[in-house]
């Protein structure tokens, strides 16, 4: 495919706003986003491509948020609008994180984990490991899934635990897994991996709060889960 077609010329499985629907957002680079955005390229430019310039003018998301009106419009193919409506979508995106970071739960005991994660968890029928990143005050930042196994066979590697920790500055985690079994019982592998976290987080000064697996409950059974810092594993 050309880079110089106009965007109407282009097949509608390669355009910008086509991808988005079909695929979801997450399959758009952030160039092709900014495109979206800009709706129009100019004589010669198609609209993606003044994406590419938009872009790589600032060289990162983060710059480019706190670029002003006249630094936008410095680019061949943004005018005011354009610029004001960049601008503004950043602003929106920083606001609704503000309001994400407000509204984050207190991750701070077995309960409240399994509480928030039940329903993710629930209809499963593999193994999903996943990472709740925690702030100073245990509020939650994010989750991350690290992996997804068959059955009840995970691998979990502490660089793929713990590289969404690092990136999103984060002061402690809680690792939380499912067994499809519906037995939270821990295995030998849980256990292992649980101990492996623990001292790669401490070389990293990243805590590791607890290890939760959900299950499901029984009338022999009234708990779904189990902690392994309250079954004793963190002591060892």
């Amino acid at each position: 495919m050309s880079q110089s077609l106009r965007l109407k010329d282009q097949p509608l499985s390669e355009r910008p706003r086509e991808r988005l629907v079909a695929r979801g957002p997450d399959a758009l680079m952030p160039s092709e986003l900014i495109a979206i955005l800009l709706r129009t390229g100019l004589k010669g430019t198609n609209v993606v491509q003044v994406g590419q310039l938009v872009f790589q003018r600032f060289g990162s998301l983060n710059a480019l948020a706190l670029a002003s009106v006249d630094e936008l419009r410095t680019i061949p193919g943004v005018g005011r609008d354009k610029a004001v409506t960049l601008m503004a979508a950043f602003a929106l995106a920083r606001r609704m994180e503000q309001e994400r970071r407000e509204e984050s739960p207190v991750l701070d005991n077995p309960a409240t984990v399994v509480n928030f994660m039940r329903e993710t968890t629930r209809l499963m029928n593999v193994e999903s490991f996943q990472t709740l990143l925690l702030n100073t005050r245990k509020k939650l930042i994010r989750s991350v899934e690290v992996s997804q196994g068959l059955l009840d066979t995970l691998l979990v590697h502490p660089r793929e635990v713990f590289r969404a920790a690092i990136t999103a500055n984060a002061a402690a985690i809680v690792l939380v897994h499912n067994h499809p079994s519906g037995d939270p019982t821990p295995s030998e592998a849980d256990i292992k991996t649980t101990r492996d976290l623990i001292r790669a987080g401490q070389l990293l000064k990243i805590e590791v709060l607890d290890h939760i697996i959900i299950g499901h409950a029984t009338a022999e059974r009234a708990k779904d889960y189990s902690s392994l810092r309250e079954l004793g594993y963190f002591y060892t």
